[in-house]
């Protein structure tokens, strides 16, 4: 679960390697997000190799989507699900992926959520 000021990685190539978040936007009636939400978040790092050719600066605010948390999703046939740590991909205000490619495992939560475009960005599903 994600809520203000935490702290997450950055798994696209977007050029930013952690965030900070600012604001969850879409969960609804309550102050935390889960995986396929959307937040507004605050770029902390970036990435030693591509500060000239980076997409994104340090201190700009950008919108992004939850795809990996640590606390546990629980599927409907009983199996869960959890990863290492709390990872997020860059978008823009139209909604679409500042990056060309996201960088490991997403949970297939995201198709249900229709966010296909990050699913066909992805390496593969968990």
């Amino acid at each position: 679960m994600i809520q203000q000021q935490t702290i997450l990685k950055v798994t696209d190539n977007s050029g930013a390697k952690t965030v900070k978040c600012i604001k969850v936007l879409n969960g609804f009636k309550r102050r935390f997000a889960i995986a396929g939400d959307t937040i507004i978040v605050s770029v902390q790092k970036l990435r030693n190799k591509s500060r000239s050719t980076s997409k994104v600066k340090k201190g700009e605010v950008h919108k992004a989507v939850i795809l990996r948390t640590k606390s546990k999703l629980q599927k409907k046939d009983g199996t869960t699900t959890f990863f290492q740590l709390n990872a997020v991909s860059l978008i823009n205000k139209q909604g679409k992926p500042i990056a060309s490619r996201i960088i490991g495992p997403i949970p297939k939560v995201l198709k249900k959520r229709k966010k296909i475009k990050f699913v066909t960005l992805s390496s593969g599903f968990i």
